[in-house]
């Protein structure tokens, strides 16, 4: 099996990143924030995110905003390596990825309907 990932396929990838760190660091963020403000930060369940309420707004963006950095390099370096991955292991390699990016867009739509039912239930939904 000869798989070629074309560029295309990558930009594909980082589409997918974005829409990733999107639902889980803007979306989160902004609603967790409307949560917080209706039942209080206690009853946020993610420890460092309850530590980072306690904090002023500019910590918790700055905190985001340095996880965006960290997985967009992080990301960049796995791409680099997909690309230097010989035939027919970066199929494996590209599958991988895609299994992974799909696990993150999913763990960000939970997310974001957990904090939904927080503000609209007042209560999680885990």
């Amino acid at each position: 099996m000869t798989a070629r990932i074309t560029d295309a396929r990558i930009e594909e990838y980082w589409d997918w990143i974005a829409v990733a760190l999107f639902l889980l660091l803007a979306v989160d963020l902004l609603t967790t924030l409307a949560a917080a403000r209706l039942v209080g930060a206690g009853a946020e369940s993610n420890p460092l995110m309850r530590w980072l309420l306690g904090r002023s707004i500019l910590v918790v963006v700055g905190a985001h905003l340095t996880v965006v950095v960290l997985v967009v390099g992080c990301f960049h370096r796995l791409i680099g390596r997909l690309r230097r991955t010989p035939s027919p292991a970066n199929y494996y390699f590209a599958l991988t990825i895609e299994v992974w990016l799909g696990f993150l867009v999913s763990v960000g739509l939970l997310v974001f309907a957990n904090n939904l039912a927080v503000i609209v239930l007042g209560e999680s939904l885990l």
